[in-house]
């Protein structure tokens, strides 16, 4: 039976991409795909999900934005489109291997899509938050999602991932939780992609 994609916080790591300043002017959503970001790190923090941070060569594109809020997260540096660099691969190994990726962050077609091609190649299941993920453009978001779920990536939000991480209202850290969704998650224009499924 192909597997239905349920969230597992033991077996889960979150992928952040490259949320870096100079990027801020130029992705289509980036304060709201940031600030969806910035829950779902928060939340792996309260959940025990250990978070992999990476940089697009910072030396260009600078550091990542305060407001996702990882400081104290270790950078990983990199100048391939793909988060699985040599570092990142010993990190995952380090952590036993975890089965299921949580990835947000941008660019959607490039250091997203190659990374979510990687990570299946290896197995893993892949969960792409799809209000925390981003392009330039529109277009290139919305190509690229239909594209990485042709390719077996479970598309998701913000919310969701949330709630299917505590799965039950009595969860010890669900008032934790419950707090990071106070506020709907904004709006980063995905109906449209919607209406092409």
């Amino acid at each position: 039976m192909a597997t239905v994609g349920r969230l597992c916080t033991k077996d889960a790591v979150l992928f952040l991409c490259d949320m870096q300043e100079k990027f801020r002017p130029n992705i289509f959503q980036f304060t709201n795909i940031v600030s969806n970001a910035a829950r779902l790190l928060q939340a792996s923090r309260v959940l025990g999900i250990p978070p992999i941070l990476t940089e697009q060569y910072p030396k260009g594109l600078g550091p990542t934005v305060p407001e996702l809020g990882a400081e104290g997260l270790g950078a990983h540096a990199k100048t391939s489109f793909t988060m699985l660099t040599e570092d990142v691969e010993k990190e995952l190994q380090a952590l036993g291997n975890p089965r299921q990726a949580i990835l947000c962050g941008i660019e959607a077609h490039a250091c997203i899509a190659c990374t979510t091609f990687d990570l299946l190649e290896k197995g893993m299941e892949v969960h792409i938050v799809a209000d925390a993920v981003s392009s330039r453009s529109q277009t290139d978001r919305l190509f690229a999602l239909s594209r990485l779920k042709q390719s077996g990536a479970f598309l998701t939000t913000t919310e969701a991932v949330l709630l299917q991480l505590v799965q039950d209202a009595r969860h010890p850290n669900f008032k934790e939780i419950q707090k990071l969704l106070t506020h709907p998650s904004p709006d980063t224009n995905l109906l449209a992609f919607f209406s092409t499924l």
